[in-house]
């Protein structure tokens, strides 16, 4: 028998993009981005090239970089070698992060597809001719543009305002790949642990409900009242923020704000508390704050798995993972969101590309969420492949 060729994780991510696959292939037939070169700042991973491959049938040179700690470099020389410019390299540095940003506006790009506000943020500080608009893919990038509207001035859709994203991605892809990240990260067991959630957006509900499914005891935080009432009319423990802190084994931020667990919280927590962040930016847990506090005597760390152990005077030890970056996307193997939920994630983000680059569009679009048309031929697609 033959010898099959190897088959890598890129294909097999490209083979469960079937949104995508089926858009690339429209695509290359009506070139909606010809002569239009789209830049991105997104988390370069494999199912990213899937996206990016698909804007590239449509006509796009496309020039990427990555978000902070999340670009794969097997990602990254594949694109390259598929002819995506890429600028940058994986860093935790958030200077060197700035500069490839600089570096990607240096080629003026006609489109932006941002995550977390980084694109276009830095495009108002050094702004050039051309630019017709793009879109934004999350919750922090949103909030951080908001009061930058008017200076913006131009259409740009927020994909993470999306139902589909908000219930696809964010509650069950975003739910289900933290719940296996803390597998893959701590080789612990989720029985009868006491798990903290704060923030029950989207990803909080997903998050607080794989780890009910994992039998642990989840409580939930919230700022807001109504949110908070709304776990626990979903059957969540939700005590005041000090009492939940004492009493949890792992704590997740999903908030889209940072600060959320800092140094002022260190008499709280547990001895052997597990932190772990799923948020995009990698300040809800004040890392930082933690490692400088005069209660802190040592910080261990194993960079193989990913986790920092910050042991306090007292002989307590806290455990940080992936340093406070983005959980799923950081550690060992790191795999991000499941296939699926990205395919139609990105399926929008394609869509809604494809609807600015048509300048049908104005200035009053700037931030606005997915169109509803946009949301319901997606959702008819995927129901279609999967009926």
């Amino acid at each position: 028998m033959q010898q099959d060729p190897q088959f890598s994780r890129i294909d097999w991510v490209a083979s469960g993009c079937r949104l995508l696959k089926g858009i690339a292939a429209e695509f290359a037939r009506t070139q909606p981005f010809a002569g239009l070169t789209i830049g991105t700042a997104i988390h370069l991973e494999p199912k990213t090239a899937a996206l990016l491959l698909t804007l590239k049938a449509g006509g796009a040179r496309i020039v990427a970089t990555g978000n902070l700690n999340s670009t794969q470099p097997a990602t990254a020389a594949f694109l390259a070698d598929n002819g995506i410019a890429i600028i940058g390299e994986q860093t935790r540095n958030a200077g060197a992060h700035h500069g490839f940003i600089d570096a990607l506006l240096d080629e003026k790009p006609d489109l932006l597809l941002d995550n977390g506000g980084d694109l276009f943020a830095r495009f108002l500080e050094r702004p050039y001719d051309g630019l017709i608009g793009g879109t934004e893919e999350t919750t922090s990038g949103r909030t951080r543009l908001a009061p930058l509207r008017e200076r913006l001035a131009r259409p740009i859709i927020v994909i993470n305002d999306s139902p589909i994203k908000q219930f696809a991605e964010n509650r069950h892809g975003v739910g289900q790949s933290l719940f296996e990240s803390f597998l893959r990260f701590t080789n612990r067991s989720t029985n009868g642990k006491r798990v903290l959630v704060f923030g029950y957006g989207a990803c909080g509900k997903g998050t607080a409900a794989c780890f009910r499914q994992g039998y642990s005891a989840v409580s939930v935080v919230d700022i807001d009242p109504v949110t908070t009432l709304e776990a626990h009319l979903d059957g969540f423990s939700t005590p005041h923020r000090a009492d939940a802190i004492r009493a949890a084994d792992v704590i997740i931020t999903v908030t889209g704000h940072p600060g959320i667990v800092t140094a002022a919280d260190l008499p709280l927590l547990k001895d052997g508390v597990i932190l772990m962040n799923g948020g995009h930016f990698p300040h809800e847990i004040d890392r930082a704050g933690l490692i400088a506090n005069p209660a802190v005597a040592s910080v261990a760390s194993s960079p193989e798995d990913g986790i920092e152990t910050i042991v306090l005077a007292d002989g307590r030890r806290i455990h940080l993972l992936a340093a406070g970056h983005m959980a799923n996307l950081a550690g060992p193997r790191p795999l991000g969101n499941s296939i699926e939920a990205m395919d139609l994630g990105f399926a929008m983000q394609a869509r809604c590309l494809e609807r600015v680059a048509g300048r049908t569009l104005g200035a009053d679009a700037c931030l606005v969420p997915v169109p509803a048309d946009i949301d319901r031929a997606v959702a008819g697609a995927f129901l279609d492949l999967n009926r």
